[in-house]
């Protein structure tokens, strides 16, 4: 076994997995795994350049997590930053700060290489599953980006376009500075224009219609899967390889889209940092769904963070 310390850091959350990974029997034992929202990418999309405020935030985690990487005994973690740091102007300062603190280089990656890392964290684990047969087509909906992987046993094509739960709410659902609540139809008629714009530029590259079955990571995801099972509070193990319709995530999406951000904190298994943009979440995902034609989303609790502590093993 080699104990491994993985680091993910997206435009809305930072996550940690320490775990003692076995590359010869395939085997992953998560030793603790959590997560918080930092907003890392906040304004990011207006302005080109990363917040002091949202800087402080992920130093702040940055350090809590140093603490639980020392305790385990794991050595230095490998740091994977993605969309708003790939987008930022003054990305250095983020890079410089996750140094002082952690002791590593944030390694600032292509959306190509974040597809890879997403698909083998997801689908190490559905191999030879008879009732979820390839080719695979995961999809990634993060806060600044989505990534697009199809495979089997390995990555056939590799997409991520520019469409997030944060990158759509800041640019559409935001007026004055203000989130319009609920939003108001001609906003949520923009954030579906650049949705399908974005899945035109997907299906470039990765056919969007064909794959056998359809995997659906991060935090959009496994939200409106714990709201279609009516959990009361988050449940990962009830969420992990749960399956939830289109018609399920059609009704989910309708709700949330005429429901205030209060109505939305107050849902049991919302987190209160996606309360604000969980609306453009489920408009990517549904918007996924009818695309592709898949009548149902398999929820992997397993991800990105996943494939880049096997990438270390």
């Amino acid at each position: 076994m080699t104990r491994v310390a993985a680091i993910d850091c997206g435009t809305n959350s930072i996550r940690l997995l320490v775990a003692d990974a076995d590359p010869s029997t395939g085997e992953l034992v998560e030793l603790d795994r959590r997560m918080e929202i930092v907003r890392l990418g906040q304004g990011v999309d207006r302005t080109g350049r990363l917040a002091p405020e949202a800087l402080e935030r992920t130093f702040a985690a940055c350090r809590r997590y140093a603490a639980v990487i020392e305790e385990y005994g794991a050595g230095k973690p490998r740091f994977v930053a993605t969309s708003a740091s790939r987008d930022a102007e003054n990305r250095d300062d983020f890079v410089r700060g996750v140094v002082d603190i952690l002791g590593v280089e944030p390694e600032v990656i292509s959306g190509d290489q974040e597809a890879e890392f997403s698909f083998t964290g997801a689908t190490r684990e559905l191999a030879g599953q008879e009732h979820l047969p390839t080719p695979y087509l995961v999809v990634d909906i993060g806060g600044g980006s989505t990534e697009f992987v199809v495979g089997d046993d390995r990555v056939r094509a590799a997409r991520s376009v520019d469409i997030g739960c944060v990158r759509m709410t800041e640019r559409h659902l935001v007026r004055d500075g203000v989130l319009t609540d609920p939003p108001a139809p001609d906003q949520v008629e923009a954030v579906r224009a650049d949705i399908g714009a974005a899945l035109d530029l997907a299906a470039e590259s990765v056919p969007l219609t064909g794959a056998a079955t359809l995997v659906g990571l991060a935090g959009t995801v496994t939200t409106v899967a714990a709201v279609a099972l009516g959990l009361e509070e988050y449940d990962s193990s009830a969420i992990h390889h749960s399956r939830i319709s289109v018609d399920q995530v059609e009704e989910i999406t309708a709700r949330l889209l005429g429901s205030t951000h209060a109505e939305r904190a107050a849902l049991g298994a919302m987190h209160p940092g996606r309360a604000d943009v969980i609306v453009s979440g489920a408009l990517i995902l549904l918007a996924v769904m009818r695309r592709t034609g898949a009548r149902e989303v398999v929820v992997s609790e397993h991800d990105i963070l996943d494939g880049i502590a096997w990438s270390i093993a």
